[in-house]
């Protein structure tokens, strides 16, 4: 394969973007909201409308444009895709290359809390030995991996893109790679169908690669002292199934509303980041206004929430298709972290027989967001696994 060529990227949102969204949210007609302070009706007025009190009057688009700017940006076109990415070298004797994948609602910003413990781990109080050079691409059609004019992008061929982003973009012929959510998925497919480019996989997430077309592991599969994880899937099933169904079978109608509205782009966010994390309810335990806001601005100031959601099309509609029928399905080095409130927990016999598994750490805290509702739980982990591996 060719070189891939890399340029530099400023994250620089045009004024007349941020202007025209002004407007919108002063123009925003609210729907009547009965009886929903429990949230059982959807996201729930009260609560948005203070949240977009702050966008209007609080929020300063630009100081966190500045602390995305403080690290290096940059943008390739691989096979027709458009992909940006973070790039943090890492400063240590010996970094380790490593790629990290968010999901959705995710961004690439999610992992702002984790990028400097991984690439200068000595100026965390950590030991330069442990050091990354990290790579944090925004998924195609996400933020600014974007505009994705082509089909059929889904999580089996992002990890191709990654293959061809660290090894003849960055020059890596062998890294690592770790991922919740969509990221997870990729982070596995790499550790299946690349399993000697990558170094290993950690998964704050861990799902069959089929599982749009095949059944989850059953309740059989779940031990004694594993009951908590079968609940815990079991209890998240009503939150996990409405976006995937509506962006899995008809997402450019849902992308009208949401493309045109931030308020309603917001609230489907929303909705996601307080019922998917560990936060009992009090969305602000785990994110602040600013972070709620600004992963929706992400979104919208990037036109991507169209693209976004046919991710999920695109894995529904695209059965997954092995490379191998060896065992375990997943050959890479794997690592799974176990957050308590995680939308899906699997049982130990599963792990065991999928993946090359190396390490399961039962985490004390923490949802869907790992990196930004665990960051420090998170980096200790990474460092671990990958610390036999170098």
């Amino acid at each position: 394969m060719s070189a891939i060529a890399v340029e530099p990227f400023e994250v620089s949102v045009p004024q007349a973007v941020l202007d025209d969204l002004a407007e919108r949210l002063a123009r925003t007609r609210w729907p009547l909201d009965t009886d929903n302070a429990d949230w059982r009706y959807g996201t729930e007025r009260g609560y948005l409308e203070e949240l977009v009190a702050h966008w209007r009057d609080g929020y300063d688009w630009r100081a966190h444009e500045r602390a995305m700017n403080a690290h290096a940006h940059r943008r390739a076109v691989i096979d027709g895709v458009p992909i940006h990415f973070l790039h943090a070298p890492g400063a240590g004797p010996d970094p380790l290359p490593l790629v990290l994948t968010h999901g959705w609602p995710w961004t690439f910003w999610d992992f702002q809390k984790v990028i400097g413990p991984l690439s200068d781990p000595a100026a965390f109080g950590g030991d330069p030995a442990d050091a990354f050079e990290v790579v944090v691409p925004s998924l195609p059609g996400f933020g600014f991996s974007t505009p994705l004019t082509v089909t059929g992008v889904d999580f089996t061929r992002t990890a191709d893109l990654w293959v061809r982003l660290m090894r003849d973009a960055l020059g890596h012929d062998r890294f690592a790679a770790a991922g919740g959510d969509w990221g997870a998925l990729v982070s596995a497919q790499l550790g299946h169908a690349h399993a000697g480019s990558v170094v290993g996989v950690h998964l704050s997430l861990s799902l069959p690669l089929d599982l749009f077309h095949k059944p989850r592991p059953g309740p059989e599969e779940y031990g004694p002292d594993e009951q908590h994880r079968l609940e815990r899937t079991r209890t998240t099933r009503d939150v996990r199934t409405s976006h995937s169904a509506v962006q899995g079978t008809d997402p450019q109608t849902l992308a009208y509303a949401l493309h045109d509205s931030p308020v309603g782009l917001c609230a489907w966010i929303l909705e996601r980041r307080r019922n998917w994390s560990d936060c009992d309810g009090d969305v602000e335990r785990r994110f602040s206004k600013d972070d709620l806001i600004t992963t929706a601005m992400l979104y919208w100031v990037t036109e991507s929430l169209v693209t976004s959601a046919r991710f999920y099309w695109e894995a529904a509609h695209r059965p997954w298709t092995p490379v191998h029928d060896r065992t375990p399905v997943v050959e890479a080095p794997t690592a799974v972290a176990l957050f308590p409130r995680e939308l899906s927990l699997m049982p130990q016999s599963f792990l065991e027989r999928y993946y090359d598994l190396r390490r399961v750490t039962e985490m004390p805290s923490g949802g869907h967001f790992a990196p930004m509702e665990e960051p420090e739980l998170l980096v200790e982990d990474i460092r671990a696994f990958y610390r036999p591996l170098r």
